[in-house]
């Protein structure tokens, strides 16, 4: 778009060279890609997350928490559709006690009377201490980010930006609630003060598993080509040592994982490999049950040319659907994610998985409201409030 123009030396540096503009005194001033959330941050919102969430158990914690950031605004910029990210991050706020505004149809703000996107940016944070923004529009959000760190430059009103995804980029605070799913799967805390993790019994019956995020085989499946979730999760395990990525996709140059992706995956020192049907097999055996995580994805059809309708006609897409049958090759404690929406057509998951101790999905979805309040916490800088809260109830 030329109202980016401005920004395009900027947009063309690589990725390890821009994560500096986007942090302050060792905090997240703008979340924009997923390789920000890394394994010492990650862990951070993951302790702060739990606090919220026992907080949220009883009525006293309810309220404490709607006063910890009760002084803040938040505008959710969605004008691309969204059900999750949106609800859950609504909710996020709610639970922190922050305002909220929304505006989810461009066409009943001033664009329909031809204002430019940065234009209304500048005067949403004019309004409020935040924008969470989704937009069809690639680079928009990391745009956005630098018009903010140039008004703070010039000491002038600046907000965080939270990319809650942007075109076919990233999808960071989706590899956040992933990454909190897979932390809190792999974890020997307590999962209630009375009870322990799912882990520590999974443990007691296979002693070869081990906690933690390192060292572990993680299978995707689908769309891997236009799944901007599959490459923000790929790059926030990708830093953790000694991890497998298992990429299972049709053959088609559209559905199989990009060679910057790889290329990316690579230089972060992640072993991986590609396949074409989950049926494969590694080293002599099944590659589901090597998986120790396994994270499908529907095939993005909105997203589809003509010439794609074409030739995804001819796929046998019964080869990425993940079905009771494939499932009972999986290790008993390998949680099943998925990024939803799920396709009820193609059934990349048939309902007849649901009720398996390993699908993990609806309570992933849930899992977003804690890891977005926790990303907020930390954006407003309020930490040692939420710590003194939890410690004090």
């Amino acid at each position: 778009m030329s109202e980016f123009a401005q920004f395009a030396d900027r947009l063309k540096r690589p990725i390890d060279v821009k994560l500096h503009d986007f942090q302050r005194n060792e905090r997240l001033r703008h979340l924009i890609f997923a390789s920000q959330l890394t394994p010492q941050l990650l862990e951070k919102l993951r302790r702060m997350a739990d606090m919220i969430r026992q907080l949220s158990r009883t009525k006293e914690g309810n309220l404490q928490l709607k006063q910890l950031l009760a002084h803040r605004r938040a505008m959710l910029y969605f004008s691309q559709p969204s059900t999750r990210t949106f609800l859950s991050f609504m909710a996020a706020c709610q639970i922190l006690g922050i305002t909220c505004n929304e505006v989810r149809d461009p066409k009943t703000s001033s664009e329909a009377k031809r204002e430019s996107k940065m234009d209304s940016i500048r005067m949403f944070s004019s309004y409020f201490d935040v924008i969470i923004m989704r937009t069809p529009e690639p680079n928009f959000a990391e745009c956005c980010a630098y018009l903010m760190n140039e008004l703070e430059s010039r000491e002038m009103r600046s907000v965080p930006i939270i990319n809650a995804g942007s075109g076919s980029d990233e999808h960071p605070t989706q590899a956040l609630l992933d990454m909190y799913t897979l932390m809190r799967t792999f974890s020997t805390d307590y999962s209630r003060e009375s009870k322990q993790s799912r882990f520590v019994e999974l443990q007691s019956q296979t002693p070869e598993l081990k906690p933690g995020i390192a060292n572990k085989t993680y299978l995707f499946c689908g769309d891997m080509g236009r799944g901007r979730t599959v490459r923000s999760l790929a790059y926030t395990i990708g830093q953790y040592p000694n991890v497998r990525l298992l990429f299972v996709s049709p053959s088609h140059e559209t559905l199989r994982l990009d060679e910057q992706t790889k290329k990316r995956l690579r230089a972060l020192r992640a072993d991986i490999h590609e396949f074409d049907s989950l049926d494969a097999q590694l080293e002599g055996q099944p590659i589901l049950a090597q998986a120790d995580a396994v994270y499908m994805t529907r095939i993005q059809r909105e997203h589809n040319s003509t010439q794609d309708d074409s030739d995804f006609s001819k796929i046998d897409f019964s080869q990425y659907q993940l079905n009771p049958e494939r499932v009972a090759r999986m290790k008993i404690y390998a949680p099943i994610l998925h990024p939803f929406p799920r396709d009820s057509v193609m059934g990349e998951i048939p309902t007849s998985v649901d009720m398996d101790s390993r699908a993990m999905y609806f309570r992933q979805a849930r899992n977003g409201m804690w890891a977005r309040a926790a990303l907020l916490v930390h954006l407003f800088d309020a930490a040692d409030e939420l710590f003194m809260l939890h410690n004090g109830r």
